[in-house]
């Protein structure tokens, strides 16, 4: 009798201890910790971060803190922290919030448009990513990727397309670099090297008619016509002599830094660049800017006509008038330049 009795006292602590351990499991583990009330919350891991780093941005969002370092430290997260940008749900226990942030990084999305070089282009997406600006900039300046993948410092802007790309937030400038190539690439389909094919351009030579292009005209309506001029030009040997080509040069050159050049003179004509197309014939070595889609759209799309010549429309700002000769164009010429005058714009 007495020896049951034992054993019952050894069987009620026994279930106490497992009650108590199975309890205090699902509290570590199983049991909901998350303080916020909105439906997500999302932490950023740097690289550098360590335990403590991602300790300190968990704090405000969990109820016990404590808990979670106990199964931080048996699950060995202290010691494999990953980088990344990482959801936590309302209602998360301990273990889904590791089992998260361990192992299901999520892409973030990357927008860029109206870059005018890759300086400002790294600029951009650094502050989008957990990328420094420098090293991306190197990264895409790099003379060796670049000519592995036909491109020259003075193209290599045109290897980024305008667009929203879903990116890893702690993409390395080389994964990011390699992604705007395969989207390069897919946007190359065959269907667009055919039609860049038929005008006599490459890709990088599209791109950089379509530059000018963008320069020239927002308009996606007019983008198509103007290409045709300038495409006509080509084929007819006649040099391009877009006033864009020309600011491009000037702000080049240290007397025109920090200024807007909002009229070309006869002046900005004399300038020795490759990028003067009044002075040199055919495309300039590479993009002016960053066109956007609907510019590249309009040179393998161009508009068919006779028309070599455009001036601005001063009843229709943002448009232009076309002419198929030299006489109709200098008529239009003019009407523009005595409507600048008028607005008192003289450079």
């Amino acid at each position: 009798m007495y020896i049951k009795k034992i054993l019952w006292v050894i069987a009620i602590l026994g279930l106490a201890v497992v009650g108590f351990f199975a309890y205090y499991i699902h509290g570590v583990m199983l049991a909901p910790n998350t303080s916020f009330s909105n439906n997500e919350a999302y932490i950023f891991i740097a690289p550098e971060d360590d335990y403590n780093a991602v300790r300190t941005l968990l704090k405000p969002l969990l109820k016990d803190i404590n808990t979670f370092d106990v199964l931080a430290k048996q699950k060995k997260y202290v010691s494999n922290v990953k980088s990344g940008k990482y959801i936590i749900k309302k209602g998360m226990s301990n273990n889904d919030i590791i089992n998260s942030i361990r192992s299901r990084n999520i892409a973030v999305a990357v927008a860029f448009n109206n870059q005018g070089s890759l300086e400002k282009l790294a600029g951009r997406v650094s502050k989008q990513l957990e990328l420094d600006s420098l090293e991306l900039l190197n990264a895409m300046q790099d003379t060796t990727f670049l000519r592995a993948n036909g491109f020259t410092p003075e193209t290599a802007l045109g290897m980024y397309l305008p667009n929203t790309y879903q990116c890893y937030w702690n993409s390395s400038p080389e994964k990011f670099r390699a992604k705007m190539l395969n989207a390069y690439h897919n946007f190359w389909n065959a269907t667009r090297m055919a039609k860049a094919k038929a005008i006599n351009l490459l890709p990088n030579d599209v791109i950089t008619l379509a530059s000018i292009v963008y320069e020239e005209s927002k308009q996606p309506t007019e983008q198509p016509r103007i290409a045709g001029v300038y495409l006509n030009r080509l084929r007819l040997g006649i040099p391009l002599q877009a006033d864009p080509t020309l600011k491009f040069a000037a702000y080049k050159l240290p007397e025109y830094s920090n200024t807007v050049i909002k009229r070309v003179l006869n002046k900005h004509k004399l300038i020795n660049s490759p990028y003067n197309t009044y002075l040199y014939q055919g495309l300039p070595p590479g993009l002016i800017t960053m066109p956007n889609i609907s510019a590249i759209e309009a040179v393998l799309n161009y508009e068919k006509h006779n028309y070599i010549y455009f001036a601005a429309d001063p009843k229709r700002i943002g448009f232009h008038k076309f002419a198929k000769t030299l006489a109709q164009h200098n008529a239009n010429a003019r009407g523009y330049q005595n409507y600048l005058s008028s607005q008192g714009i003289r450079k």
